[in-house]
């Protein structure tokens, strides 16, 4: 990495500054800066032990494969998140995958594993940060769960099309009926019908590819309880 790069990272972490010199330049010759193309997968399941992932820029999407093959988006990663999950061979006791892909080109810096995982066993800030980090990726997880066990569908559905929204700074966000059925863990003909019924409402307007936001009040109000 160059010096501005290793300054960048540095900022990133929020315990960096109160590391011992040793444990700031393992950090410092033990991280990677990598690039991912839109669509690219970067973590697949216990397959991959990647590392301590940094986002730099852009967004990535992890999910869970149910028993039936089904894709769940359990949270998303953007600018200045991090992930543990990546570094799957740290944790011995997880045992669910997940799996990691970039929804939009995007840049991210990777602390080597081993280098982590030692950090953790040694250093206060470092094992109070993954503790709590910890915590909130399982907070998701759990929170994704309790949608798919109590939620319906058209809320579910309305909460994701009001995220992507918000995520994209744009009323029409590029969606596909495959792609959302990806993400909420269901079949394309299900996200068909609720589109459908969707338009008939008027709530949105879709096209190929591309679905307009045309009420948001109505949306939101479908949602509740479904937004983050």
């Amino acid at each position: 990495m160059t010096q501005k790069e290793e300054t960048m990272l540095e900022d990133y972490l929020p315990f960096f500054e109160e590391l011992s010199e040793t444990d700031k330049e393992q950090i410092r010759s033990h991280t990677r800066l990598m690039h991912a193309e839109k669509g690219e997968m970067i973590h697949k399941g216990n397959e991959d032990c990647l590392g301590f992932l940094i986002v730099k820029k852009g967004q990535f999407r992890s999910y869970i494969i149910s028993e039936e093959g089904k894709e769940i988006t359990v949270y998303r990663l953007f600018e200045r998140d991090m992930c543990l999950f990546a570094a799957s061979c740290i944790f011995r006791n997880i045992d669910f995958d997940i799996w990691m892909e970039a929804k939009e080109e995007s840049d991210y810096w990777v602390i080597d594993p081993g280098v982590y995982g030692k950090l953790m066993e040694t250093s206060l800030p470092v094992m109070k940060y993954t503790n709590d980090l910890m915590a909130s990726r399982f907070s998701d997880v759990m929170w994704t769960m309790e949608q798919i066990l109590s939620k319906s569908m058209d809320k579910r559905l309305a909460a994701f099309l009001m995220e992507e929204a918000e995520n994209e700074g744009a009323e029409e966000i590029t969606l596909t009926h495959e792609m959302a059925a990806r993400e909420l863990g269901t079949a394309r003909e299900v996200i068909s019908r609720m589109m459908k019924y969707f338009q008939q409402e008027g709530f949105v307007a879709a096209s190929r590819g591309k679905v307009r936001i045309l009420d948001k009040n109505a949306l939101y109000e479908l949602a509740e309880g479904s937004l983050r």
